[in-house]
């Protein structure tokens, strides 16, 4: 019998001032983290799926990347879009743009720690 996959099951974001990532996604986006966290990382109490960010794994340099996590796509699930996008530009968050149509509702783009893209929909 072949080996499948059935999908993502856990999301964890490398960053080099944990502190700091995990702050952003607590006062910024309203997660909570969860109530065991691996040495070196945070876990968030996300559901369907298990987000966290961490220090970054050995043998991996992020000094260099201008934009980390080029080219992956991280969409996380809001109630309220438009009214997370005013809280984000009113608390000095850099977002690509106005909150647009979607096939997935209303979604906008904005710069998470360290420079992760990080995409919003719903709502």
């Amino acid at each position: 019998m072949t080996a499948t996959v059935e999908g993502p099951d856990f999301i964890a974001l490398q960053v080099t001032d944990l502190p700091a990532a995990a702050a952003f996604f607590e006062e910024h986006l309203g997660l909570r983290r969860a109530p065991v966290s691996p040495p070196h990382a945070v876990v968030f109490a996300t559901t369907p799926i298990p987000f966290a960010v961490r220090e970054p794994l050995p043998g991996t340099d992020l000094s260099g990347d201008s934009t980390p996590g080029l080219g992956v796509a991280l969409w996380l699930r809001t109630d309220d879009a438009a009214r997370l996008h005013a809280q984000l530009v009113a608390a000095g968050v850099e977002v690509a743009g106005p909150v647009r149509d979607s096939p997935f509702g209303p979604t906008f783009t904005f710069a998470g720690p360290e420079g992760y893209r990080l995409t919003v929909h719903g709502g």
